[in-house]
């Protein structure tokens, strides 16, 4: 008895060997029997960064843009236009023979906008005449300034005390400001005296706008 017992042990062990054979020739003459499959749809191109880690390709919330403003802020729309800015100018900040205003625009619409670059500017007398030739710009990297609505990007405005260079002078009535990339202007009431318009270092100069009022 008991030598049949191993014997039939042992049939069934080569039977189950014979069957796993045939299973494994039977699966490869099914794959070297079938060519290359198709497969529907347009492939990507694949990159280092993505087969090393899939996710690392996807931006995060709150990613920043090229721009400085960031996916998960509310976009801008856009520069800002004259009808949506206020102007002022602030109060003198003298220094080494030089006289420096900030020139401030403020978003007074109820969206947000961009400013980059220079403002334009010119000094006027109560008729509306220009006095003095254009304010220069001064060498600078401009940079966008976002403005949400309330908030405030400035220029300087400077020259050199007339006292000092012995520049010729007017005093005039109004600025003129041009936001960057309009034509309309803003006039702002001129209150700080003599500029100089003729004669030696006679000449303003304007700053890049920067976040703030300058003060």
């Amino acid at each position: 008895m008991a030598y049949s017992s191993r014997s039939s042990r042992r049939a069934a062990l080569l039977a189950g060997g014979v069957a796993v054979l045939g299973l494994l020739t039977a699966c490869g003459n099914d794959g070297a029997g079938s060519g290359p499959q198709k497969v529907s749809g347009t492939a990507g191109p694949a990159t280092e960064t993505a087969a090393e880690d899939p996710a690392a390709s996807a931006p995060s919330a709150g990613a920043a843009t090229p721009g400085g403003s960031t996916s998960a802020s509310a976009p801008a729309g856009g520069r800002c236009h004259t009808s949506e800015l206020r102007a002022s100018v602030g109060r003198n900040d003298p220094g080494a023979g030089q006289e420096n205003f900030p020139v401030v625009l403020t978003n007074k619409s109820a969206r947000t906008c961009t400013l980059h670059g220079y403002p334009g500017a010119a000094f006027v007398n109560a008729a509306g005449g220009q006095v003095g030739p254009d304010p220069r710009r001064s060498s600078g990297s401009p940079v966008t300034v976002t403005l949400k609505p309330g908030q405030s990007a400035w220029a300087g405005l400077t020259f050199s005390n007339p006292e000092v260079s012995g520049a010729a002078t007017a005093t005039p009535a109004a600025l003129l400001v041009t936001p960057p990339d309009e034509r309309d202007q803003l006039k702002v009431a001129w209150t700080a005296g003599p500029v100089p318009v003729s004669g030696n270092s006679s000449s303003a100069f304007l700053s890049v706008f920067s976040p703030g009022t300058g003060a």
